[in-house]
C-alpha cells in the first residue's frame, strides 16, 4: 500500500480569492485580500485592517430554523467540502464505499455565533437562546454536517490544534489512509474569528498589526518593519485519495502529501522556543515520513505570520534542519493574513502546486529582511523552478507544530493547470 496520498480535489474560500486555481493565481501575482473593515462589519472597531470572504447565506447549505443560528465556520466548511468533493469527481456511494471516506475538520468552533446568543440573552434573557444553538456552534459540527450532507460513514474527527489544525487535519488524513482505514479523507478546516471578543483579545494583547495606512502592507513576514499579524477569515478543504485509489478511478491528481510531522514545543501557550527546537524537530519527522532527505526539499512555505518571535524562531529551525543554505522560502500569509487553521490548508495547496508546476509564489512585503531573520526568501516576484518537494508549516498556539512534505503526484493521471 502507498505510503503517499494524492490530493485529488480542492475547495477554498479566502481573502484572495475563491478555488485552487484562482487562490494559487493570486499567491503568485500578489494579490492581496487585506482591507479595511466596512463601517458597519461587527469587527470594525477591533481591528485596523483583515481578510474577509463574501457572507454565504446560511439558508443555502442548511435547512429549517437552525439555519438562524448557524455558525459561519459551519458555512464555510460545507461550501468548500462539496466543491473539493466535486473537483475530486467524488459521490459518495458512487465512487467510494461511503464506510470507506472519512471526514477531519480543524478551526476553533463557532464562537462568533455563541457571542451573539450571549449579547441576546444579556438584553432579551433566557427565551432568547435558540434551542438551535449547540448543533450551529460545536466544533465538530462542520465535519459532522459534511458528513450528514454527503452520506459520509467513516471516520469523523474535529482538530483543534489552533493555527495548526488545518495541517494537523490533512496529517491525520494521511495518517488513515496509510492505516488501510480509508480510501478517502476530506480534510480541512474553517475559520470565522472577525468578531469582536476573539479580535480584541488578539489587539489587547498587542499582536496585531497596526497603523498601517495601506492595508494591503500590513501582513509582512520577517520584515524588518513587521508589527504583529492580520486577522482573517477562510476555509479550505482538501481531498485525499489512496494513490491507488485515485489511479482505479482514473482521478487526476495535483499533488501528493507524502509525509507529516508534528511536535509539542512544551515552552509556553503563546511564545514559541526561541530556538526554534520543537519546529526543527518537526520538520525533520516531516522528512522521515516521507523518506527523503533535506536536500531534496526545494521550497519551504513558511507559517511566517508576521510577528516578531515567530518569525524569528522559524527561521532558527529552518537553519537547523536545512543549513545556511536552505532552500527558496516564502510565506504567502503576506496576502492572506493569517486564516488561523485554515492558513496551514491553503499553503499546504500552494505548496503542492508550487511543485507540480515549478512555480515559486514570493513573500511580498518583504522589503527589508530582518537581520535576525536569514534565509533563502523569495522576494518580489515568483520564482520558476522546479523544487522535487515541497515543505508546508504550521505552528500554533500551545507550542503545536505541524509541517507536511508535498510532491509532485504520483498517479498515472495528472492535473496540469
Amino acid at each position: 500500500m502507498s505510503t503517499r496520498a494524492a490530493i485529488t480535489g480542492m475547495g477554498m474560500l479566502t481573502p484572495v480569492g475563491r478555488g485552487a486555481e484562482e487562490v494559487f493565481h493570486a499567491l503568485c501575482v500578489g494579490k492581496s485580500g487585506l482591507s479595511v473593515p466596512a463601517a458597519d462589519h461587527p469587527a470594525a472597531d477591533s481591528v485596523d485592517v483583515g481578510g474577509f470572504v463574501p457572507d454565504i447565506d446560511p439558508r443555502t447549505v442548511v435547512s429549517g430554523p437552525a439555519a438562524s443560528v448557524v455558525d459561519k465556520t459551519v458555512v464555510l466548511a460545507l461550501v468548500t467540502a462539496a466543491e473539493a468533493l466535486a473537483d475530486a469527481g467524488i459521490e459518495v456511494g458512487r465512487d467510494v464505499d461511503p464506510h470507506r471516506i472519512g471526514v477531519i475538520v480543524g478551526g476553533v468552533g463557532g464562537m462568533a455565533m455563541l457571542e451573539k446568543q450571549v449579547l441576546a440573552r444579556g438584553d432579551r434573557g433566557r427565551a432568547a437562546v435558540s434551542p438551535y444553538l449547540l448543533t450551529g456552534i460545536l466544533p465538530n459540527m462542520p465535519a459532522a454536517r459534511i458528513a450528514i450532507t454527503h452520506g459520509i460513514r467513516g471516520y469523523s474527527a474535529s482538530i483543534g490544534t489552533a493555527c495548526a489544525s488545518g495541517a494537523q487535519a490533512i496529517a491525520d488524513a494521511l495518517r488513515l489512509i496509510r492505516a488501510g482505514d480509508a480510501d478517502v479523507v476530506v480534510c480541512g478546516a474553517s475559520e470565522a474569528p472577525l468578531f469582536p471578543t476573539f479580535a480584541d483579545t488578539f489587539g489587547n494583547a498587542r499582536a496585531l498589526a497596526r497603523r498601517w495606512p495601506d492595508p494591503t502592507a500590513a501582513s509582512r513576514p520577517f520584515d524588518k518593519r513587521r508589527n504583529g499579524f492580520v486577522l482573517a477569515e477562510g476555509a479550505a478543504m482538501m481531498v485525499l485519495e489512496r494513490v491507488e485509489h485515485a489511479e482505479g478511478r482514473g482521478a487526476a491528481a495535483y499533488a501528493d502529501v507524502a509525509g507529516w510531522g508534528a511536535t509539542t514545543d512544551a515552552h509556553h501557550p503563546t511564545t514559541p522556543r526561541p530556538d526554534g527546537s520543537g519546529a526543527a524537530e518537526c520538520m525533520r519527522r516531516a522528512l522521515a515520513s516521507a523518506g527523503v532527505e533535506p536536500s531534496a526539499v526545494g521550497y519551504v512555505n513558511a507559517h511566517g505570520t508576521s510577528t516578531k518571535l515567530g518569525d524569528i524562531a522559524e527561521t532558527a529551525a529552518l537553519a537547523t534542519v536545512f543549513g545556511a543554505d536552505g532552500p527558496p522560502v516564502s510565506s504567502t500569509k503576506a496576502l492572506t493574513g493569517h486564516m488561523l487553521g485554515t492558513s496551514g490548508v491553503v499553503e499546504a495547496a500552494a505548496s503542492a502546486l508550487a511543485a507540480a508546476r515549478g512555480v515559486l509564489p514570493p513573500t511580498y512585503n518583504l522589503d527589508d529582511v530582518d537581520p535576525d531573520c536569514p534565509a533563502n526568501h523569495i522576494r518580489t516576484t515568483p520564482r520558476t523552478e522546479k523544487p522535487g518537494f515541497a515543505l508546508s508549516n504550521s505552528f500554533g498556539f500551545g507550542g503545536q507544530n505541524v509541517s507536511l512534505v508535498l510532491g509532485d503526484a504520483s498517479t498515472a493521471n495528472k492535473r496540469n493547470g
